[in-house]
C-alpha cells in the first residue's frame, strides 16, 4: 500500500493473523446489540431510567462505531447472507438503514474527500454545523443510498421498517413511555455522527491519505473512545475487524513514526 509518503507494508508483511476473530468474540460482538436493547427495556421497567440511557448510549456508539460497521467491512467473515439479515436488523434497532450506511460508507473510503462524499463532508464544517449536519444525514444518506447504490430493495425495506418502528413506538405511548424513549435516544444518538466519525478524525486539506486522517494516540484517548480510536488504520487497512486494530495500530506505529506523523494525545 501507498500512502504517497511512505510505502506501508501489505497485509501479508503486517501478519495475516490481523484478519483473524475468534469464535467467542464474533459471538459476542454479535450479541451486544441484542443485549443492551434487552437490558433498556428491563432497567426502563423497573424505572432505572440512567442505567437505560447508558446502554441506549453504548449502542449507538458499538452498532455504528464497530458491530455494525465490520458487517458493512464484511470483515466478520459470515456467510454472506447472514452478514446482510445481521446488518439490516441491527441497524434497524437504532432505527437506521444498514444498507444506505453500507453504501455511504463504502464511498467515504473511496471518494474521501470528494464532493460526493456524503458520510465524509462534515469533515470540512465547523464543529457546530457538523453537529447540524447529522439532524438531517440520516434521512439524506437514505435518499443518497437509494438513487446511487445497488441495494435497493434493502433500503426501502429498511427505511420502511423505521417508520413502522417509529409508528410503534408512538403507539404505546399509552401504556409506556420505554420505547419512544429509546427511539428518541437512538435517533438523536445519530446526529452526532458527522461530528464523531468525520469532523473529529478528518482533515480534508491533506493532501495524502496519512494526513487526510488524523493519527490518534494515548491512554485517555483510549479510554475515552473504548479503543476505537484507530480510524487512520482503518482507513489504510480497511479489511482489518476493529477487534484488532489496536494489535494493527502496534505493528503500524514504527512506519507512522518513519513517515513523520505525530500523534494527536489528549494529556497522556
Amino acid at each position: 500500500m501507498n500512502s504517497g509518503v511512505v510505502d506501508f507494508p501489505s497485509l501479508d508483511k503486517l501478519g495475516r493473523d490481523l484478519l483473524a476473530v475468534h469464535p467467542w468474540r464474533r459471538a459476542a460482538s454479535l450479541a451486544t446489540p441484542f443485549l443492551l436493547t434487552t437490558a433498556f427495556f428491563l432497567f426502563a421497567a423497573n424505572g432505572l431510567w440512567i442505567a437505560s440511557l447508558v446502554c441506549a448510549l453504548l449502542l449507538t456508539f458499538f452498532t455504528y462505531g464497530s458491530i455494525s460497521h465490520d458487517l458493512v467491512h464484511r470483515t466478520l467473515r459470515l456467510p454472506r447472507a447472514f452478514n446482510e439479515v445481521l446488518l439490516c436488523v441491527i441497524e434497524l434497532m437504532a432505527f437506521r438503514s444498514g444498507h444506505a450506511y453500507r453504501f455511504a460508507h463504502l464511498k467515504h473510503h473511496a471518494r474521501f474527500p470528494a464532493a460526493d462524499d456524503l458520510e465524509g463532508a462534515a469533515a470540512g464544517m465547523t464543529w457546530w454545523r457538523a453537529l447540524l449536519d447529522g439532524v438531517t444525514l440520516q434521512p439524506r444518506l437514505l435518499l443518497f443510498a437509494f438513487r446511487r447504490g445497488r441495494d435497493r430493495s434493502w433500503i426501502v425495506g429498511e427505511a420502511l421498517g423505521v417508520l413502522v418502528l417509529l409508528v410503534a413506538s408512538f403507539a404505546t405511548i399509552p401504556w409506556t413511555v420505554a420505547p419512544v424513549t429509546y427511539a428518541a435516544l437512538m435517533i438523536l444518538g445519530s446526529w452526532l455522527f458527522p461530528l464523531i466519525t468525520s469532523f473529529i478524525p478528518h482533515n480534508p486539506k491533506g493532501h495524502t491519505e496519512l494526513t487526510q486522517t488524523r493519527l490518534f494516540r494515548g491512554r485517555v484517548l483510549s479510554i475515552v473512545a473504548l479503543e476505537h480510536l484507530y480510524h487512520l488504520e482503518h482507513h489504510l487497512y480497511p479489511q482489518v475487524p476493529h477487534h484488532n486494530w489496536p494489535k494493527l495500530a502496534r505493528r503500524l506505529d514504527p512506519h507512522f513514526a518513519r513517515a513523520g506523523l505525530r500523534p494527536l494525545r489528549l494529556f497522556f
